[in-house]
């Protein structure tokens, strides 16, 4: 039996399943919290701070992927997928997206076990993950939710405008070049050079500024790239 009492957070949407695992694991010493769409799982990995993840990929609100990608962008948490899909592409596009380990379903308690223990061994001496809100004078961006409110008032952005508010709220008072925003959102080699940049950006000041041709957030340094204010002066 495990000694530290590690926390699991099971997001899976079969119950016979989460009963197996909650048993499984409960016997060897761990604690369980569970979720069955990903929405939910989301929720609790903010608040609960869980020492590894076990996902599924058939989740009733989206694929599960789709959701690693999110967990992943405030958290370094391990994630091993159980899935009953078992081709190699599928594996790729898990392990791509940020999972750890994949194990096929149907498995054995030992090899999960296993899984587990190396996912542990190898969080050691990893920071812990980042907050999961972000707040910058009157700015609030919720990672987990993908909710953003300015001043208290919820503001939709698109996912691409959410990345780069992501991004520039993450380096706070820092400039960003037009190559690290595209490097870091739309991924090295893009095409679309600082004209994308450029664009979203002048979208996301007209839902983050009361005035947006006089900003007061999502400052422009001249022939550099971009700067979010992180104090009243600076």
């Amino acid at each position: 039996m495990t000694t530290d009492a590690s926390l699991i957070l099971v997001i899976e949407d079969e119950l016979p399943v989460r009963r197996f695992l909650r048993a499984s694991l409960a016997a060897h010493g761990f604690r369980v919290i569970e979720a069955e769409t990903g929405n939910e799982g989301l929720s609790l990995a903010a608040s609960h701070n869980p020492n590894v993840v076990l996902l599924d990929l058939g989740l009733p609100d989206g694929d599960g992927v789709a959701w690693l990608g999110r967990l992943r962008e405030w958290s370094r948490v391990p994630v091993i997928v159980i899935s009953a899909r078992g081709r190699e592409d599928d594996k790729v596009l898990a392990l791509d997206a940020g999972a750890d380990d994949y194990l096929t379903k149907p498995f054995g308690v030992g090899e999960l076990l296993a899984r587990i223990r190396v996912a542990l061994r190898h969080a050691q001496g990893i920071a812990a993950p980042s907050d999961a809100t972000i707040e910058l004078q009157g700015l609030q961006v919720d990672l987990a939710r993908h909710e953003v409110r300015v001043d208290g008032r919820e503001v939709r952005l698109t996912p691409t405008e959410f990345k780069i508010l992501v991004l520039l709220a993450r380096n706070a008072g820092k400039v960003l070049t037009h190559r690290q925003i595209l490097n870091e959102v739309w991924k090295p080699g893009h095409t679309g050079e600082n004209h994308n940049v450029r664009v979203h950006v002048a979208l996301l000041r007209k839902k983050l500024e009361p005035d947006p041709m006089h900003p007061r957030r999502l400052m422009t340094e001249t022939g550099v790239g971009y700067r979010l204010r992180d104090r009243e002066t600076d």
